[in-house]
């Protein structure tokens, strides 16, 4: 049999997909999401179910997200579970996950997400943070890196203060390649996401922090005062308490919210 297929299914390229087949990760992650029944579970790729069916047994129902025709068939015929699953046969990117949360029914999303779309699904996910109780993901080590890191290392950038903007990012599990069948040819992680329930820096305008985000790690090696020299002079940088000599991998999350609501009160 191909090492590419398991349990009768081949795993497709343009999906990303990696099966998860290891029983003690697969029981470590169960444990690390703690499900509950009454709890509002979204889970995104359900893949051949590794996660799914040990969440479906502790809750009363739950919602699937899957592109894939075939794997979302299969799991609208489980013997045990397909009445607990909604599925919607959708991609993840496009998806209102609104629709899914009501205030008494914060949603917790759950998912081994492919590699190559991981970064823009998560940027997509933070606009739903209102809806979230919270969020836990298998990703790619390197990814995890930056979006765990602290200022003045390389690792930190414009996904690290987007993602720090709205929530806690923990790190709970290190998962090796040979957990997967095919196995990847990275490590991976799986992360908690616990949304701030009031932003600790709240910025008066998200274009602009995405705008100053954007532009401070586009050519890392500038100082700050290159980076946003049509934007803001030198003296107002230093009255924000801004040092416009560092690049901006050395500034904290604040400092980046800070010149972005200072850029949005006087920009027209």
């Amino acid at each position: 049999m191909s090492h590419n297929v398991y349990l009768g299914h081949r795993a497709r390229k343009r999906f990303g997909q990696n099966f998860l087949h290891d029983p003690y990760i697969i029981d470590e992650i169960v444990t690390a999401i703690h499900p509950l029944a009454g709890e509002n579970f979204v889970e995104i790729g359900s893949g051949l179910g590794a996660l799914t069916e040990p969440i479906a047994r502790e809750v009363d129902r739950m919602s699937v997200i899957e592109l894939d025709r075939d794997l979302a068939e299969r799991l609208r015929r489980h013997p045990e579970f397909s009445s607990k699953l909604t599925i919607y046969e959708t991609d993840a990117m496009q998806f209102d996950f609104q629709e899914l949360s009501s205030p008494g029914n914060l949603l917790r999303i759950f998912g081994n997400l492919p590699y190559n779309i991981s970064t823009p699904l998560m940027f997509h996910l933070f606009t739903f943070m209102d809806a979230v109780k919270d969020m836990h993901f298998m990703l790619q080590k390197e990814l995890v890196k930056r979006l765990a890191a602290g200022p003045n290392c390389k690792a930190y950038g414009r996904l690290t203060v987007m993602a720090q903007y709205y929530c806690k990012v923990i790190p709970v599990l290190a998962v090796p390649p040979s957990s997967f069948i095919p196995s990847p040819k990275v490590d991976s992680v799986v992360v908690r996401f616990i949304p701030h329930k009031e932003l600790p820096y709240p910025a008066t305008s998200l274009k602009w922090l995405e705008r100053v985000c954007r532009e401070g790690f586009n050519q890392r090696r500038k100082t700050v005062r290159n980076c946003f020299k049509t934007l803001i002079d030198i003296d107002i940088l230093t009255t924000l308490g801004i040092d416009f000599t560092v690049r901006p991998e050395n500034l904290t999350l604040a400092q980046f919210v800070t010149l972005a609501n200072w850029m949005d009160a006087n920009n027209q």
